[in-house]
């Protein structure tokens, strides 16, 4: 008798849980099985609000049986070996899952040793930073503190998931010190590792005016390499001349280096830089056509986003079941990702964009001003999509902004 397929998923963040939810809606005959070690399920997107002070991060946390879907067999431990040419898992307890299709999801690596000085620093001596749950309260404690002094808020050189995420908290603290009357006695700087303050143009050019009218000083490919944090110091190094300064701080947050997982990295699905090698239209593997990646673990070259995961999980999905039917696939991500890109309190920039770097919005008016009405949309809105909508594998209520997009 011929077995159902089976799907493998490694990862229950929003990619994995948004393959996985679409496959058993439109396929529940499948056997879809997720293996992931982690107890909880964070909408990461809402610490920065945390960091500022606007909701606890209790909120963005759920247990991860809540959300992993009906029907779905949960492995609760990390995979630790592939083995794409007999189409087989290893996990780390030795457990041996065959599959006919995989999706390997389990998104980006936070890198904190590459900083030394970083690590063991978090959360004190001033040093904080928005990217973990264990940390992100340290943000709003060092900021509600702060009162004078030098204030640093930093971009590595590495992809990072959320690339607007350095950004959105340094324009909340200084909008916070400039409503508590601080902001003339704090110096806010902006140290990015690359050479723009954002990749697409069009909101880079508005970012770039909005730093400059609120006296941000901010300088490019400034590398952080090393924290020495008893004499609150950082190290930047000149990604062009290799040169290095020390600076003095009185708080600062850090985005950490980040990079594809070890596990990934040392597997065959892997290319040169360690990213899983797939197709950035179809989402299916170049070597092995029954693997298929998306979000931030893949080769995929946009911005590592939530939103992103909206747009690549139809794709996929559509893919997938195609190549399990002996057909080709046939669905095209054209690269949509977005990025709301907090401003201030009660200010947003969103930013959408494809692979081109070419605006890709949603509404009917120029997305590259702040508004209101966009804070308020990330504020209120975006969380119960994200809960809702995204990980239980729904689309949003309007259509995704990249044309011959399948809406699956």
């Amino acid at each position: 008798m011929q077995h159902s397929p089976r799907i493998v998923v490694i990862g229950a963040g929003a990619a994995g849980l948004n393959v996985a939810a679409r496959i058993r809606r439109v396929a529940p005959q499948h056997a879809v099985t997720i293996i992931e070690p982690a107890e909880h399920h964070f909408y990461q997107p809402l610490w920065t609000f945390v960091g500022g002070g606007v909701f606890p991060r209790e909120r963005s946390r759920r247990d991860m049986a809540d959300v992993i879907p009906d029907g779905v067999r949960w492995v609760r431990e990390a995979a630790g070996e592939f083995k794409p040419d007999e189409n087989l898992v290893i996990t780390h307890s030795g457990e041996r899952l065959g599959y006919d299709a995989l999706v390997v999801a389990p998104g980006i690596q936070i890198n904190w040793r590459a900083i030394p000085g970083l690590k063991e620093s978090l959360g004190t001596q001033g040093v904080c930073s928005n990217y973990s749950y264990d940390s992100v309260n340290s943000t709003w404690e060092q900021l509600e503190a702060l009162r004078s002094g030098e204030a640093i808020f930093t971009f590595p050189t590495t992809p990072i998931k959320c690339a607007g995420a350095p950004l959105k908290i340094m324009f909340l603290a200084e909008d916070y010190l400039r409503r508590t009357g601080s902001r003339a006695a704090v110096n806010v700087r902006y140290r990015c590792g690359v050479g723009t303050i954002f990749r697409a143009p069009k909101y880079a050019q508005e970012l770039v005016k909005i730093a400059a009218a609120r006296a941000v000083d901010v300088r490019y490919k400034q590398d952080l390499v090393a924290l020495r944090p008893d004499s609150r110091e950082a190290v930047f190094r000149d990604t062009d001349s290799g040169n290095e300064l020390v600076e003095k701080y009185t708080m600062i947050h850090v985005a950490p280096p980040m990079g594809p997982p070890d596990f990934i990295k040392q597997s065959p699905l892997a290319d040169g830089a360690g990213w899983v090698e797939v197709d950035k239209h179809s989402l299916q593997h170049v070597r092995f056509p029954n693997v298929f990646s998306l979000g931030d673990a893949s080769s995929l070259p946009t911005s590592k986003t939530a939103a992103a995961i909206r747009a690549q999980g139809p794709v996929l999905t559509a893919n997938l079941l195609a190549v399990l039917r002996g057909q080709a696939p046939r669905a095209r991500y054209l690269g949509y990702t977005s990025c709301p890109l907090v401003t201030g309190y009660g200010r947003l920039m969103l930013a959408e964009f494809d692979y081109d770097l070419q605006p890709c919005e949603t509404f009917p008016f120029d997305q590259g001003k702040e508004r209101r009405s966009m804070y308020l949309l990330k504020k209120y809105l975006m969380p119960t999509l994200y809960w809702q909508g995204l990980v239980r594998g729904r689309n949003w209520p309007w259509p995704i902004p990249e044309f011959g997009l399948p809406r699956a």
